[in-house]
């Protein structure tokens, strides 16, 4: 739990740091304990020193509109000194996916960070349309501000 929260924490002050609102300032272990207790978050080590985190699960209410079955990346992030891990991280993701049969990958973020919707759109991901999502950056809640999030989709049948 350390090493996930530490890795998003610092992922997440460096976007705040570049005014960029994706998550919230600080992560709390609550929010990310039923998918490390369900083994679906994981931490990926380069040399022996913790350099990522992402969560890979299976369902997404943010996705209830079309059909298919998918995985969905959540909360990755890489340390800095790391960058370009992402890459990796996806295509690891993706064969996790196509493992348990999955057609799709799945992710979102805030539709004000262009940056990262670029990065998506060159690994291949597709625009599937941008969804209001209550609470804070980062948080799904049913109350609280609303916050637009783009959603993208990557065929892994096609790769």
């Amino acid at each position: 739990m350390d090493e996930v929260l530490g890795v998003l924490d610092e992922a997440a002050g460096w976007l705040e740091a570049r005014g960029v609102s994706q998550w919230p300032s600080r992560f709390e272990a609550a929010w990310v304990r039923e998918a490390l207790t369900r083994g679906e978050t994981w931490l990926v080590e380069i040399g022996g020193k913790v350099a990522g985190t992402a969560t890979v699960d299976w369902s997404d209410p943010l996705w209830a509109d079309p059909g298919g079955t998918a995985g969905y990346v959540h909360r990755m992030a890489v340390r800095r000194w790391a960058s370009g891990l992402g890459s990796v991280i996806l295509d690891w993701a993706g064969d996790a996916a196509r493992q348990r049969g999955a057609s799709t990958l799945r992710l979102d973020c805030v539709k004000s960070n262009g940056r990262l919707r670029s990065y998506y759109e060159t690994r291949g991901f597709v625009h599937r349309g941008d969804v209001p999502v209550g609470g804070a950056p980062g948080l799904r809640q049913d109350d609280g501000p609303v916050t637009w999030v783009s959603r993208y989709q990557l065929d892994l049948e096609a790769r």
